[in-house]
């Protein structure tokens, strides 16, 4: 458990130039704080414990402005910057090593009981404010450029920007 806490720490340490240290970030990162409380309302959203899930995550988005649904699935050293305003549905997955910033959404397009939240593989990357929408697949190293609108796979190291998001060529 503390060697993941540390895991988390120094990611977000590597990812943002403005940390000084890594105490200082463990002490008042809110996208760090965030990730740490999803940890411990996965688990008890799948311990059986859901409503007591619910309440931690509320807490936790009370504090942090970051709302991570109990079921959804985080990897490790995922990382929030400045977290305000971030909101990962139920359904949604993230991978390893994926950076955002704040204001991104992986939000649902149906309410229908069925996967519905984006699933982001390892290493990408999503831009403030940007919006990721649907069953959809954001491959592997992607990117997706701050304020885009998202609602279509995204192939494995692509970039994509705008509303609706597209592909450019690097």
């Amino acid at each position: 458990m503390i060697g993941r806490l540390r895991e988390d720490t120094r990611a977000m340490c590597d990812r943002d130039p403005a940390a000084r240290r890594c105490l200082e970030v463990a002490l008042t990162y809110p996208g760090v704080h965030a990730v740490w409380g999803h940890r411990v309302t996965h688990r008890l959203w799948n311990s059986g414990f859901r409503l007591l899930a619910r309440l931690l995550s509320h807490l936790v988005r009370l504090l942090t402005g970051v709302e991570v649904h109990p079921a959804a699935t985080v990897g490790r050293r995922v990382t929030i910057d400045h977290g305000m305003g971030v909101v990962i549905g139920e359904t949604a997955e993230v991978g390893d090593d994926v950076h955002m910033y704040h204001g991104v959404t992986l939000g649902g397009d149906t309410n229908e009981p069925v996967k519905r939240h984006p699933t982001v593989e390892d290493g990408v990357k999503i831009g403030a404010n940007a919006t990721l929408l649907g069953d959809i697949t954001i491959g592997e190293d992607a990117a997706v450029g701050a304020g885009s609108v998202v609602t279509d796979d995204v192939e494995a190291g692509a970039t994509v920007v705008g509303v609706p998001a597209r592909r450019i060529d690097d």
